[in-house]
């Protein structure tokens, strides 16, 4: 891949608004590990490497396993999650691909299980930020630095 453009100093106006939601989340109480399991879930899926470098360093920085991290991709195999990891785990697979078959009433009911309401929203935005993250960097031509 090669860098197109910083988008921070093409647009910082942009940038503000997509630090806001950031900063929504951050603030609504989601669980930080969980947010950060959610961000390299749909980063693989999208395959976002900028962003899957960047959330896999936070997430060990956090003290995440590097068990965790590394299974991840494969986290129906992987009985190291809970109940409500792999409930969000699979709304943010269903919500990235979204045009696959939508979100299933049968997998609402399975998160909802393990959230309230007010949770449900605040990780449809953590998704849809993390989504819209990973749009930005691969048409912007991001990738992480060598170390």
């Amino acid at each position: 891949m090669k860098f197109r453009l910083n988008h921070t100093s093409a647009n910082p106006g942009a940038l503000q608004v997509m630090m806001k939601l950031e900063g929504f989340i951050k603030t609504s109480g989601l669980n930080a590990n969980l947010y950060e399991l959610i961000k390299i879930r749909a980063s693989q899926i999208n395959g976002c490497a900028y962003c899957m470098d960047m959330h896999t360093r936070d997430s060990r920085n956090m003290g995440e396993t590097e068990q965790r991290i590394y299974l991840l991709s494969a986290w129906r195999e992987a009985p190291i999650y809970t109940d409500k990891e792999r409930a969000v785990l699979e709304l943010t697979e269903a919500v990235t691909r979204i045009s696959e078959q939508g979100v299933p009433q049968e997998l609402y009911e399975r998160v909802r299980a393990h959230v309230d309401e007010e949770e449900f929203v605040t990780i449809i935005m953590a998704i849809n930020t993390i989504n819209a993250w990973n749009r930005i960097a691969i048409s912007t031509g991001m990738f992480p630095e060598k170390e």
